[in-house]
């Protein structure tokens, strides 16, 4: 008997195949910051989240596109709220108690990813929520409401083809300053109850038909973490304590099928041989000076010897 309905994940042609010499740059949903986290453990060349964790496509796209059009912050983009400096762009990670020391943090990742898109060979784009909050004092479309009074904002739903002819225009520009990049697409498997239970149905509706439309019209991938997570584990065994997010083991199960997917045989083995490196490396002994310890470091240096020829840095 069969108690589960498992999702069958088909290798991509080659030339959409990922290896080490290849730059990512992933943006979106916290599932990206998963993902990116576990290609930087993996030994890839990869950028997660230069804003911080976004959630809704014309935040998206809106970051992109400053990338694109070499648009550094400014001072008179930060405001004030509860003791602490912060950006409209950007998630509460980036916000600081000195002005100074937030523009510049924000700046810094900025110029960083700025390269790194323009240099990039993939771009992955997780999309969360199809909700949006406008400031109402001028319709700016935010990131993050950094718990301003909901007063101050209209929330409102993206349509699909709003979505559709949003992120057209983004891979438009993005295309002319980089014409190579590859783009895959994604929704985040996180559940945004407080959206409510039927409105987030809509909302992921919503970006999944967007995907599927421009899937359809571009050279364009789709890569299924929001039904791996929701018809295939489908369980809340694989969610953490808040029963939104995936659990630990619902991560490492998309990250294996993120692989199958992407990689062939050879990138599968060094990504491995990489990860059991890194872990290796942090393993802490009872008796760090023993005889066994220091060979154990010497075999271990000797691997990533041979590992930073392939251009990989432990």
């Amino acid at each position: 008997m069969n108690f589960r309905t498992k999702i069958k994940i088909d290798k991509l042609p080659n030339d959409w195949l990922i290896n080490h010499k290849k730059q990512l740059f992933l943006m979106g949903s916290c599932f990206s910051d998963n993902v990116g986290e576990r290609l930087k453990n993996a030994g890839f060349s990869a950028i997660s989240n230069p804003f911080g964790t976004l959630y809704n496509p014309f935040s998206i796209c809106q970051n992109i596109e400053r990338l694109l059009q070499d648009c550094p912050f400014e001072e008179n983009d930060l405001f004030f709220q509860n003791g602490l400096w912060h950006s409209f762009s950007h998630h509460s990670s980036f916000s600081c108690i000195d002005k100074k020391e937030c523009l510049k943090n924000i700046n810094k990742h900025f110029l960083s990813a700025q390269e790194g898109l323009l240099n990039a060979d993939f771009l992955f784009l997780t999309l969360g929520t199809a909700w949006v909050f406008k400031r109402k004092e001028n319709g700016e479309i935010v990131s993050n409401c950094h718990k301003i009074p909901a007063k101050e904002f209209l929330r409102e739903k993206l349509s699909v083809d709003t979505v559709v002819k949003r992120l057209e225009e983004t891979i438009l520009l993005l295309k002319q300053k980089n014409p190579m990049i590859r783009i895959v697409l994604s929704v985040s498997p996180i559940r945004h109850l407080g959206d409510g239970f039927h409105e987030n149905q809509l909302s992921k509706s919503t970006l999944l038909l967007a995907i599927d439309e421009l899937c359809k019209q571009q050279n364009i991938k789709y890569f299924p973490s929001y039904e791996i997570v929701l018809d295939d584990l489908r369980d809340y065994r694989f969610f953490a304590d808040d029963m939104a997010h995936p659990s630990p083991l619902a991560v490492d199960y998309i990250w294996e099928k993120f692989g199958e997917m992407f990689f062939d045989e050879s990138t599968q083995q060094l990504s491995f041989r990489v990860e059991k490196l890194k872990k290796s490396f942090a393993h802490r002994p009872f008796n760090p000076n023993s005889e066994e310890y220091q060979k154990f470091l010497l075999s271990l240096e000797k691997e990533r010897k041979i590992l930073e020829k392939q251009g990989i840095v432990i």
